[in-house]
């Protein structure tokens, strides 16, 4: 008869015992800071896995917190999609897509994406006039009021502000037009360049606060590497990890040795996994200066982004003959020349 009473006891010192494993379970951190991202090279020009087709762009998955960013989209939506898929990406569940600057090796894999979702929101750097859509207030072109109607723009009735086309139609792209934290932690820096060549070319960068440092993610660093870096600063001063492309690839060895300098004495980086537009002679030097703190980042490279971290490709030698081979082959393509220039080689590539 006393068996009632025992499943009694047993339910209330049971549950008791329960309850500080739920509450640890209710405490569980759930910050926005808290898990360090993951970073994906999914577009490059050098790399091991050889189901991946190597070809001149960028294109990283930053997973973080149970976000995940596509940071640029390559040059190609056909090799980006056989990329995707060779290492089980999904981008058809993106939280958003960042396009770094309207240079065609950035962003000409975006239609893939906008195939496979085409809601997906694309954040681009603002210009008066440009591929990602722009607009301005119609001051700013001056005015004759001495003319008829029918020689005015819009018969002397322009509206108050002007917008302007994009070559992604349909596309929901948000222009950011200065450094702006758009989720908790995630901030994206927008410069200018000021290098020949580049001069007013705007673009953006990717920085995450984690309870490691920042993480950057830059897509070719046009306003410069130093330059990014010292505006992330301002975010955080410790830099704990930067992936991606350094434009440097023309850069003589004083320059070179600069930017070096400067990541590792100035600002301090613990981690560097440079690619892309990087240069042969900067991974060279970035990898005698940061040792063990140089992670490969070949295409298809799984770059945690942790305390310790460390490339899912092991430790090697930056490049081997084949990477050489491969990289050299594709720079000559033209990451330098200018977008006309880059155009006419894409064409006639493709006759």
């Amino acid at each position: 008869m006393r068996t009632p009473h025992l499943v009694s006891l047993l339910c209330v010192f049971g549950l008791a015992w329960l309850r500080p494993s739920f509450a640890a379970m209710q405490q569980a951190p759930t910050r926005a800071e808290d898990p360090a991202p993951r970073i994906t090279v999914l577009y490059d020009a050098f790399g091991k896995d050889t189901k991946m087709t190597k070809d001149w762009g960028y294109a990283a998955l930053v997973e973080f917190n149970g976000k995940r960013i596509l940071f640029d989209t390559g040059d190609d939506a056909a090799v980006l999609a056989k990329n995707a898929k060779a290492k089980g990406v999904d981008l058809s569940r993106l939280t958003f897509v960042v396009l770094s600057h309207r240079h065609s090796d950035h962003v000409s894999g975006l239609s893939y994406v906008l195939r496979l979702n085409p809601t997906v929101k694309i954040y681009a750097p603002k210009e008066s006039f440009g591929i990602f859509g722009s607009d301005l207030p119609s001051q700013f072109y001056r005015k004759d009021e001495s003319l008829p109607a029918q020689m005015r723009y819009y018969n002397g009735a322009p509206p108050q502000t002007m917008k302007f086309g994009t070559v992604f139609p349909g596309a929901n792209i948000q222009l950011v037009d200065e450094t702006t934290e758009v989720m908790p932690g995630i901030t994206l820096i927008a410069l200018i360049s000021d290098a020949q060549g580049t001069k007013e070319l705007k673009e953006l960068s990717l920085a995450i606060d984690t309870p490691n440092g920042l993480v950057l993610v830059v897509g070719c660093s046009h306003p410069g590497i130093q330059n990014i870096v010292g505006e992330a600063a301002k975010i955080n001063p410790h830099i704990h990890f930067i992936a991606g492309g350094f434009h440097l690839l023309v850069a003589q060895d004083s320059a070179i040795e600069k930017v070096v300098s400067a990541l590792r004495d100035t600002y301090k980086v613990d981690y560097i996994a440079p690619g892309h537009c990087t240069g042969e002679p900067t991974f060279n030097a970035l990898q005698k200066a940061f040792g063990d703190r140089y992670l490969y980042a070949g295409l298809g490279s799984a770059l945690s982004t942790s305390r310790r971290p460390a490339s899912n490709q092991g430790a090697q030698a930056v490049f081997d003959a084949g990477d050489l081979r491969s990289y050299r082959k594709l720079r000559a393509q033209g990451d330098d020349l200018p977008q006309e220039g880059l155009a006419t080689v894409r064409l006639a590539q493709r006759r």
